[in-house]
């Protein structure tokens, strides 16, 4: 990723950005576990995604990755920060 792309970004974590809004995954703030069961789903640091729709009250946040979608608790969402364009 170019350092203008991130400087025309907003950092924000995945469990805040709007359903529709796509983003860029820039860090993973957990351990070991996480990192790897994001891997395995296809969510890694540099991966472009889409927030397709989130629960009322802390439910589980669905995200598309490529042609694949996926469902992660509130708390997993909460620790993947992802770079927006400042209008979403």
């Amino acid at each position: 990723m170019w350092k203008e792309e991130i400087m025309e970004r907003r950092l924000v974590n995945l469990s805040t950005m709007k359903a529709g809004a796509k983003g860029v995954v820039t860090e993973i703030r957990g351990g070991l576990g996480l990192l790897r069961r994001l891997e395995n789903l296809g969510i890694r640091p540099g991966v472009k995604i889409t927030k397709v729709s989130a629960q009322f009250m802390r439910g589980p946040v669905i995200l598309r990755v490529g042609h694949t979608q996926a469902a992660l608790g509130f708390g997993m969402a909460q620790k993947i920060i992802v770079g927006i364009k400042s209008g979403q």
